[in-house]
């Protein structure tokens, strides 16, 4: 290498090592420290503080509490990604197919994206209020107890992470459509295809990367998600929204059990790593046969 390549090398080292001290502070560090208390008992209110090895985990591992949570958080992630992949689709579609007023359908669509997720959640309360809230006034007057009733928290929760989120997924696909060669559509009208078969064949093939970034992105959001539920209904009723976020939060910061807490973060972390890894699996394979 010459002198001027290994200058080159050592001025991108030094630039790059604020960053990597950054990550350290904020990141490595933090994540070796919550390794480290989730194998502990540290419960600092009554000056409990020992090594307890895999314990916190074999105590999860038959915790039904904890299968609970961990059932809540799959039928989450499940239910609340796939709502938003099909309707993010369906708006783009529609969105590349309008004539005018595009730019005011973009800012609408981006207005749930941009609120604070705790003003969406404050939002769909008094949607969702027993009495005097719209979804009841349209049910026909109806006094469903939207975010009291165990059976409908979880689906009034997984509404409102819907329409905050559903614009993101939208909004990628859009951007992809629009770089789709209209002369593509154009020949397969010319050998008389029809609007189905150019969306098998031709629209969604061409949205699949797109849509697979978007899936990775939203399963791990709803994999920690914790605001929505947190400010919509703590966990409740009956536990029937208490995500594996919000159990931890609860055993952390209500219960102050720092080393049970700590080992149901471990938990999600590496939850959220193995969904990551099999993404980008899945995605290295798919790219290497497209």
């Amino acid at each position: 290498m010459s002198s001027d390549g290994r200058r080159a090398r050592r001025l991108g080292a030094l630039m790059v090592t604020p960053t990597l001290i950054a990550l350290g502070v904020l990141t490595v560090f933090p994540g070796i420290w919550v390794l480290w208390l989730s194998l502990q008992h540290r419960l600092p209110i009554f000056g409990v503080s020992r090594f307890a090895g895999l314990d916190n985990y074999a105590f999860l591992a038959r915790d039904p509490r904890f299968w609970s949570a961990a059932s809540t958080t799959a039928v989450f992630t499940l239910a609340s990604v796939a709502l938003e992949l099909g309707l993010g689709l369906a708006a783009a579609l529609a969105l590349s197919r309008q004539r005018g007023g595009r730019r005011v359908a973009l800012s609408l669509l981006l207005l749930a994206w941009a609120m604070p997720t705790v003003v969406t959640a404050k939002l769909f309360e008094w949607l969702f209020h027993p009495t005097a809230g719209l979804v009841n006034v349209l049910l026909g007057g109806s006094a469903l107890n939207w975010l009291g009733d165990p059976r409908l928290a979880l689906p009034a929760v997984i509404l409102a992470d819907v329409w905050r989120t559903m614009p993101f997924v939208a909004l990628l696909c859009y951007a992809r459509l629009l770089t789709i060669p209209a002369e593509l559509y154009e020949a397969a009208r010319v050998d008389g295809a029809g609007p189905l078969a150019m969306l098998g064949r031709i629209t969604l093939p061409l949205l699949g990367r797109i849509l697979l970034l978007a899936l990775l992105f939203r399963t791990l959001d709803a994999l920690r998600a914790f605001d929505v539920m947190f400010v919509l209904t703590g966990g409740g009723p009956a536990g029937a929204t208490e995500t594996l976020t919000v159990y931890a939060y609860r055993s952390l910061f209500q219960m102050l059990q720092l080393g049970f807490g700590s080992a149901i973060g471990v938990v999600v972390f590496v939850l959220v790593m193995a969904v990551a890894w099999a993404y980008l699996r899945l995605g290295r394979s798919t790219w290497m046969a497209a």
